[in-house]
């Protein structure tokens, strides 16, 4: 008999972000001075594109976020120009994928908001929305754009409903309710034709949007389960599907842990950690076409440290010395150009995002137009139900608004008839002149 001795040798995947580093934005390069909400609602609180950093703030009297243009790094005044329309505590901001002037937000008085936010940024406070949404009976807590159509939105309430908005008409044209509690999370996949939620009732659930059907609720068993050590009670979990790279952020401590998802086991590759002694009240994501191709960037947050009113950059880096355009590192990837219309998408029809290559660059988008006017609605039914029929009045200074809005309103008619009426009086006095003249003597 002959015995083989084995020599046991470790298995090393080969990885080309293996090595990815996470690296802090100088000083110069942060945001400093900004009022960070203390709500302790478990969201973010920050949005963030290629042109603009939106952060929800401490505020009295109502609700407001800051809209800072990303150059605009340093020290931020205390008088800054906010978006403060809302008459509760924003909750949740997110910038439309495709117009990169538009904003959504939504509040604890039961409405969602979409702002356009002028070039170069605010000058003043803004408290005119382009559309005012109303639709939830209760506060509002989480908004998402749909990712790959123009002009829908879906909205999340503490009435357990999820909202589909169409914005060309200012209307919800679908009603989700599914849920027996609080909803936490939306998240699609990549054509937008499924919604997966998670609820404060112990259930994930992935749903048909357009039809409200719930497809699978709960999963059977996880492929890989993962302890991870650490004091933070509540992970945020960031997926790349360009790099595979799946971060995992915890609200109440520093660090970043992140891993590679692969197809075959083991699934879950732990790469490494990005450590920092500071606590992130929360974290914007820049989208692929704002990153840094040149420095080899392939993800980059925005961390919020409430403690010292600062926003900072973290950029995650794959270290290459190369100075060319590193195309295996950044594959085709979802642009700004919406692939649907609402209406193609509520008929049924679905479509992969268009993709662009970032070694090429990208096209503004062009300016975003609303057909749907703001106005007070009456009732807003959806599937037969009259989603504002308990809704609670509105508050005083909601009423306080709209009086001061009619007073403008009717100044600005005095004024255009006084303006019409000196006009009048000029084209008679240049008829008299004309009448009175030697030529018609």
């Amino acid at each position: 008999m002959t015995v083989t001795k084995m020599s046991w040798r470790p298995q090393y995947r080969s990885s080309k972000f293996r090595n990815v580093y996470g690296k802090v934005a100088n000083r110069e390069h942060c945001f400093d001075g900004i009022p960070i909400t203390k709500n302790v609602h478990d969201n973010h609180f920050c949005a963030v594109n290629a042109k603009f950093l939106a952060i929800v703030t401490e505020s009295a009297g109502g609700g407001s976020f800051l809209v800072i243009p990303l150059e605009q790094t340093g020290r931020i005044e205390p008088n800054y120009p906010k978006v403060c329309g809302h008459q509760g505590n924003v909750l949740d901001i997110k910038w439309n994928p495709f117009i990169e002037n538009i904003i959504a937000s939504c509040s604890e008085d039961t409405s969602v908001r979409i702002w356009e936010i002028p070039e170069g940024g605010l000058k003043r406070n803004m408290t005119e929305a382009v559309l005012e949404l109303y639709g939830h009976s209760r506060r509002v807590g989480l908004v998402e754009w749909h990712p790959t159509t123009n002009n829908i939105l879906f909205s999340a309430g503490y009435d357990y409903k999820v909202l589909i908005w169409n914005l060309d008409i200012g209307e919800p044209v679908k009603m989700i309710d599914c849920h027996t509690d609080v909803i936490l999370c939306m998240s699609f996949n990549t054509d937008g034709s499924l919604l997966s939620t998670t609820c404060k009732d112990k259930k994930l659930r992935v749903i048909e949007p357009r039809s409200g059907k719930v497809l699978q609720e709960d999963l059977a068993m996880p492929l890989i389960e993962e302890e991870i050590d650490g004091l933070s009670g509540l992970l945020f979990p960031f997926y790349d599907a360009d790099t595979h790279m799946l971060y995992l952020a915890g609200k109440g401590d520093g660090n970043i842990r992140y891993y590679e998802i692969s197809t075959e086991k083991p699934y879950l590759n732990y790469l490494m950690e990005f450590r920092s002694p500071a606590p992130q009240k929360g974290l914007g994501v820049m989208p692929k076409h704002g990153l840094d191709v040149s420095a080899c960037e392939v993800f980059r947050f925005y961390k919020l440290v409430t403690l010292k009113g600062l926003i900072e950059p973290i950029s995650m880096i794959v270290p290459r010395r190369s100075e060319t355009y590193q195309e295996d590192i950044y594959p085709m990837t979802p642009g700004i150009e919406p692939a649907l219309t609402p209406d193609e998408w509520l008929s049924g029809m679905n479509r992969d995002p268009i993709l662009m290559s970032l070694k090429e660059g990208y096209k503004k988008a062009s300016k975003v137009v609303f057909k749907a006017p703001i106005r007070e609605k009456k009732s807003v039914v959806v599937n037969g139900i009259d989603l504002l029929e308990n809704v609670p009045p509105r508050t005083e200074n909601e009423l306080l608004r709209m009086f001061f809005r009619q007073q403008d309103e009717i100044r600005r008619l005095k004024d255009e008839l006084s303006q019409k009426d000196v006009r009048i009086r000029q084209l008679q006095l240049e008829l008299k002149n004309l009448r009175n003249s030697p030529k018609n003597n």
